[in-house]
This record gives C-alpha cells, structure tokens and sequence, in this order.
C-alpha cells in the first residue's frame, strides 16, 4: 500500500476494502461508502439511502511531501439539527493508524493505552475527542464554520 497509505487510509480500506481512496489532493472525489458507514453507526435504525444526507465532506493533508496522505476525512450530517441551527455540536471521531509507528502516535493522545499489535491487519481504531488528550474545544467552532466557509464559496462560484 506504500507511504500514501500510512495515515488513515489504511484504515479506511481495511474498513471499506472495494473503495479506492484517490489521495490526490488534486482530484478531490469523495467516497459515500466512507460517509455511509459512519452514518449507520450512529443511526443504525435510520441508515436507508434516502436518510443520508451529507451536508459536507473534506479531507485535511499531511502538510508535509508528498501531498498525497490524508490526516482526516471530515463528514458533517444534519440529521436531528434543525434548520436554522448554524452552530450544533460535534461529534469528532479520529481513526488513528497504528502500524505505521507502532502506536506511539495513539498512546501519546490517548488517555488510555493501546497494543497495537492488537490492532494489526485486523482492528480499526476510531475513537471519540472525548477520549483524547486533546479534548476538541474548538471543534465546533472549527467544523461549522469550515461547513459555512464552503457553502458559501459553493454559492458564490454557482452565482457566476
């Protein structure tokens, strides 16, 4: 899978092995199955193809060469927010890989440890601000208003 498959690609297709993730930050073609899967997770009663709807999805970079390894995938759903809600909370989930530095990453953020060899070739490691070092306190603020900052650029480039 090389280096472009070191950060949560790995992961993701571990989690989704028929979908191939385009690292290109040139071709920014996002993949449902990814958005779909989370989704169901959350709303297992809910997860019908008609009830997913995304709002927003992104991609951060390692912003280091080559540009072509994700640091995170973002989705934002508006399911039980309502309407005129433009700042709800935020549920952030960081998938972090673990075979690639043998889980040193993890056991510095988490607040608990982990044996990555428990995770290898098999396990996926998903885990909630709330269980980080880093607690989020900006993750709201952070994600709403990337969601607002692309509408908007969306609108103005459909407007010309």
């Amino acid at each position: 899978m090389g280096t472009e498959a070191t950060y949560p690609t790995l992961s993701i297709e571990r989690l989704l092995p028929d979908s191939r993730w385009d690292t290109n930050p040139t071709r920014l073609a996002f993949r449902q199955k990814l958005a779909a899967l989370t989704y169901w997770a959350l709303y297992p009663d809910k997860a019908t193809v008609p009830t997913l709807v995304v709002r927003d999805e992104y991609l951060g970079w390692v912003v280091e060469e080559p540009l072509c390894r994700i640091d995170y995938y973002g989705v934002t759903f508006d399911y039980l927010v309502p309407t005129e809600d433009t700042d709800p909370e935020v549920l952030q989930i960081n998938i972090l890989e673990t075979e690639n530095d043998g889980g040193e990453y993890a056991n510095h953020w988490l607040d608990f440890e982990v044996n990555a060899v428990a995770y290898k070739n098999l396990s996926v490691l998903a885990v909630p601000r709330c269980c980080q070092k880093r607690k989020g306190t900006q993750d709201r603020h952070k994600v709403n208003e990337g969601v607002l900052e692309r509408e908007s650029a969306l609108q103005v480039s459909n407007s010309r």
